[in-house]
């Protein structure tokens, strides 16, 4: 889960430098979720081929596929939202908005019964929301606000809710298929949900544009690779392994790697606060892990993970 954090942080500034060069938010998705479909089917195709064969698709429940083609949805929408926010709201207020979804996580896990929320996993929840709050909100410069866009922080939201969609039907709605194989099926239909949006709003020219604009392929195949087709299928294989609650805080980490790295990759300043916060987010993560390890005995993989989750 941490690997996968620090995977998604890197997309605020690859989407920005793309839009910078005329790509729009659709565009951006378009391309991020092809090569990143592309580039897993490749690796399902080397691994197959080293002795680790695909599981038959036709075992694959028919509920499971319409749980895959729910989650694909949510992603695909989740995404998009995500990456329109970015441009009318700064990184900073977009982040703090998305991540509100842990919260509702919790809650939801524990209104349905699926997980216990016991007063440490509710401490550590609240401690990893307060250290994200102050690593978001030390991005914004003391000399104003970062001018909020009603509607822009609305679809943040919304975004949110969508990813929790998505949290729970990757949890356990398609466990028939491994994280690999469940992660290219929620690609394509995403893929296919962008292209459909393409067309209808007729952005075919701008989905395009890299053909015009060459500098514009290395940022997508590093979106699609290092921001799609890797974390991806991190997430799905540790949200099978730590549950819903524990993936929401160590996800807490996102925010806090996409500060680091605007500090270590465009000079950002880190202020005293930032520090702080991270260093909070790091503790709550550190808390439940512990936790967890107590609970289960054992370093590693719990005994009631999935089969086929890696």
């Amino acid at each position: 889960m941490v690997a996968s954090a620090a995977c998604f942080a890197t997309l605020g500034p690859i989407s920005r430098v793309a839009y910078a060069d005329g790509l729009t938010p659709l565009g951006f998705v378009v391309w991020r979720a092809l090569f990143g479909a592309v580039s897993l089917a490749a690796l399902l195709i080397v691994i197959g081929r080293a002795g680790q064969p695909l599981l038959g698709l036709r075992g694959v429940p028919r509920r499971q596929w319409l749980m895959i083609g729910v989650a694909g949805t949510a992603s695909a929408l989740m995404n998009l939202a995500v990456f329109i926010a970015f441009e009318r709201i700064s990184v900073a207020l977009a982040m703090l908005g998305f991540y509100v979804y842990p919260v509702i996580v919790a809650v939801a896990v524990v209104a349905t019964g699926r997980e216990r929320l016991d007063a440490v996993r509710v401490g550590a929840l609240a401690l990893a929301m307060l250290g994200m709050a102050l690593v978001v909100l030390g991005q914004v410069s003391p000399a104003g606000s970062p001018g909020v866009d009603l509607l822009g922080f609305a679809i943040v939201l919304v975004a949110a809710c969508l990813n929790v969609v998505y949290i729970f039907a990757a949890r356990d709605g398609y466990l028939a298929l491994p994280a690999r194989q469940a992660t290219l099926a929620v690609l394509v239909v995403s893929e296919a949900w962008y292209l459909v949006l393409a067309v209808v709003a007729g952005q075919l020219a701008i989905v395009a544009l890299p053909f015009e604009e060459p500098d514009l392929w290395p940022l997508l195949l590093l979106a699609g690779t290092l921001g799609a087709a890797v974390p991806v299928v991190l997430f799905t294989a540790g949200l099978r392994i730590v549950g819903g609650v524990r993936t929401s805080i160590l996800m807490l980490l996102e925010p806090v790697v996409a500060t680091l790295l605007a500090f270590v990759i465009l000079d950002e300043g880190l202020a005293p606060m930032q520090l702080v916060g991270g260093a909070l987010v790091l503790a709550a993560a550190v808390i439940v892990e512990r936790r967890s390890l107590g609970v289960t005995g054992a370093v590693g993989r719990p005994a009631t993970a999935p089969p086929g989750s890696g």
